[in-house]
């Protein structure tokens, strides 16, 4: 039990990138003042977490409104979350491709803070593929749940203090971490594009 929640900590962790949000907030933030930028830091990882939490509850839904099988939706998922996790390796990284989206500052604390950096498309996927009624029950979903907001509240707490890790680690340390992520991620997205080949095709391995 407690193996299975670490592992799904760090596969949040992974998807989320909690690290990879912080030159996004600070460049977002860089007009405003200490104030302002924690407030947008509480507000963003709410929204963010929000977004999460709505996707959680009717993700499934949503798949069996459109006769998605699990098979199809975890096939689909994995190639989804290869694809992003491969913008994280070989790409410019989540950092600077997101830092180019600013335009509006006034409107940074949704766009792009808290979608697409923390609420990114592959932390999406993930938790609707994480909170499946026929494969988790209320209880585990609960349990994911709970971790999706762990992990939001630690991003929360780098970005309150993203100047100081900015100075510690440095944007190329952020941009190695975030590579690092992408690889981890690359390997639950292959294992999840497995699982629904094996049990599509009956498989037993």
């Amino acid at each position: 039990m407690i193996q299975e929640i670490l592992g799904t900590i760090l596969f949040l962790i992974a998807v989320i990138d909690p690290l990879g949000s912080v030159p996004v907030y600070l460049e977002a933030t860089k007009q405003f003042d200490n104030e302002h930028k924690r407030k947008i830091a509480i507000r963003a990882s709410l929204v963010a977490f929000g977004v999460l939490l709505f996707f959680i509850l009717i993700g499934q839904l949503i798949l069996e409104g459109m006769a998605v099988s699990l098979e199809a939706f975890q096939i689909s998922g994995g190639v989804i979350l290869f694809l992003f996790a491969l913008t994280m390796i070989f790409g410019e990284g989540k950092p600077q491709s997101e830092k180019h989206q600013i335009k509006d500052f006034k409107h940074v604390t949704i766009f792009p803070v808290a979608i697409p950096s923390i609420a990114s498309p592959g932390a999406i996927m993930a938790v609707v593929i994480m909170t499946d009624n026929h494969i988790y029950t209320i209880q585990q979903q609960a349990i994911s749940t709970l971790l999706v907001l762990l992990v939001v509240g630690i991003t929360c707490g780098l970005l309150l203090v993203a100047n100081r890790v900015q100075e510690k680690v440095g944007e190329y340390g952020i941009t190695v971490i975030s590579k690092i992520m992408g690889l981890i991620l690359a390997s639950y997205a292959i294992q999840s594009i497995l699982s629904g080949l094996k049990d599509y095709f009956s498989i037993s391995i």
